[in-house]
Parts: structure tokens; sequence; C-alpha cells
């Protein structure tokens, strides 16, 4: 086979660099099916991979890139055949094996699922790692029994890649949404994700001085972590719960055990990297059912390969609005 263009990660000095470079499929990690990928996605790991931080790479050169989608070029797996039109999330793929910004992937055949009936795989990477990421949280919320009329469910970080399809998804079932963010200028764009009040991210962010506020939520889907997450713990209403599922504003919590102990809340820990195959195909299946199409395309920018890097600085600063989708082969 002919090379084919990636970006390429490499570490001197303790200091990572991207470059495109053309690559054979002779140097991809080992695995049962070779995947030709059309399109990948830009998540908030991604831009610290690409950045070089939290050391989630350990071995270099490296490709990133945490999600793609394509079909598959040869298996030698039974479950797979060529043609057959795959989506891959997870698994370590772009931390400790070579990932979807590449025009090639060869990987694990149990880590592939099939793209669902009438999605293509440029929606299903403006969905990527951060919108099955926000499916998972509102299946768990359902599990704890959140039901359409149980009061008003908060999405923080909402005008990012989680919480813009976490907002469009619980609207969408008919949930009440209010959207935390510190930008104004994207309240505009929430609203027609179905938005329905907004809450300054700032007012979230203040220090925990009481262990009970007033209650406010009947749920929360949360992106933010750090002081964020601990203050909407003390608003959660009765035996409501709370979905974890990113660290935008940092890895710890400064909570008590009150809201816990006093209100019975629950928070809910949301693990999309390992998730089974099982709770995978649901959770895609729901999304191709479930979220309007017109709503995906709204919320996407697409980008090359070589535009990576700068839209990486982005997404650390909270300057990416929606889902960033990478053509790999433009």
């Amino acid at each position: 086979m002919t090379g084919f263009k990636a970006l390429l990660l490499r570490e001197q000095d303790r200091k990572v660099s991207s470059a495109i470079e053309t690559l054979d499929t002779d140097q991809l990690s080992d695995g049962e099916v070779l995947v030709r990928i059309s399109h990948s996605t830009l998540n908030y790991k991604d831009g610290m991979v690409l950045n070089g931080l939290g050391r989630l790479v350990r071995t270099y050169p490296h490709v990133p890139g945490v999600d793609f989608a394509g079909v598959v070029e040869t298996s030698s797996s039974p479950d797979w055949r060529a043609g057959d039109p795959v989506i891959l999330t997870g698994w370590r793929v772009g931390e400790w094996h070579w990932g979807g910004y590449a025009q090639y992937a060869r990987v694990k055949a149990e880590w592939l699922v099939r793209l669902p009936e009438g999605m293509t795989a440029a929606r299903a990477m403006a969905i990527g790692t951060a919108g099955f990421t926000s499916m998972l949280a509102v299946m768990a919320l359902e599990r704890q029994g959140l039901k359409p009329g149980d009061g008003d469910v908060l999405v923080t970080g909402a005008a990012g890649g989680v919480g813009s399809v976490a907002v469009a998804l619980l609207a969408r079932l008919g949930h009440r949404v209010i959207a935390a963010t510190g930008r104004p200028e994207t309240h505009d764009y929430l609203t027609g994700l179905g938005a329905a009040g907004f809450v300054d991210r700032a007012e979230l962010a203040q220090p925990v001085t009481r262990p009970l506020q007033a209650e406010r939520w009947a749920g929360a889907i949360d992106s933010v972590g750090s002081t964020t997450l601990a203050t909407l713990l003390t608003q959660l209403k009765s035996r409501a719960s709370a979905a974890a599922c990113g660290l935008a504003g940092g890895n710890d919590l400064p909570a008590s055990v009150i809201p816990f102990l006093l209100r019975g809340v629950n928070l809910l820990g949301i693990d999309s990297v390992l998730s089974p195959l099982p709770e995978r195909q649901i959770a895609w299946r729901r999304l191709a059912a479930e979220l309007d199409p017109a709503l995906i395309d709204g919320m996407i920018e697409t980008i090359g390969l070589d535009q990576l890097p700068e839209y990486a600085h982005r997404i650390l600063k909270g300057q990416v609005r929606g889902r960033i989708v990478v053509d790999v082969n433009a």
C-alpha cells in the first residue's frame, strides 16, 4: 500500500511537537482490523495530548486522536468485513495506541461499533467521545429515576462539546434544561439546542461556604469538576443525581458529604473510555434516533489535520463552541 498522511507527535527534551508526515501501514499498531479513516474529531483530551499535558502519552512518536470513523479496509476477525462502516471511541486509542489523526488505523475488532443506519461518518464525529459521553450521562441519570417534568436539569460547560450534546439530548427527551456558561455570546446557540435558561458559570465556581443551598436541580451533567461540581451538589434536590464526566475546571472536588447524608443525592461517575460494548451499542443507537441531524450540523466546524495544533490550544482555553470535526483527507 502506498503511504498515507498522519499527524505525528514527537517529543524532545520533554517538549512535544507535531507535523504531518507520510507513514506506512506496517508502522501501525497490532490489531485484527485495518480501518480507512474519513473523519475524526477534537476533544478536550486531544487538546491535552497535542500540547503534551498530563503525560497521557508515554511513548513517542505517536499518532493522536481518540475518535475516528471510516470503513473497514481489511479484517481477520469474523465480526467485520471490508466495507463495513465503523466508529471507534475510547479504549486508550490516541493515548496508548495510535489514533484517528491519520488516514488509516489498525485496532482490535472488539473496539469497534457499527455506524448506525442513517448516520454519516461526519455526523458521528460531530458527536464523538463528547456526545457519546453525554449519552452515557443521560442514561445514568435515567437509571437513577430522572424523568421529564421532575424539574430543571443543569448542564455545566454547556457550550463545549459534552455540554452542547447534553443540552440537545435532554431537551429532545422533554427535560427543562438550564445551561451554565460564561460566554453570553453562546446563548442564542444554546437556545437553539433547547436550553430554557442560563446560569453564569462564575456563580457556580465560587468556593462552597455552606454545605447545603436551596434545592434547584432535578439532575445535572457536569463536565467542569472542582468547585463547580461541589457547588451544584449543594443545590441538588432530594434524591437527585449529578453525572460527572469532565474536569475542565480542575480535578479536585472541595465538597462536603452533607448533601449525600441529608438529601441522599447521588454522584455518578461516567467512564466513556472503557464502556462495555453492549452499553456502547445502546448509546449509539439512541444518539442516532434522538439527536436531530440538523442540530448536529449546526454544532459542526470542520478542519483539516494541519489546523489541529491551533485548535488544540483553543479548546484548552475554552474558545471552541460546539464540535470540531476533522476531515483527515482535506
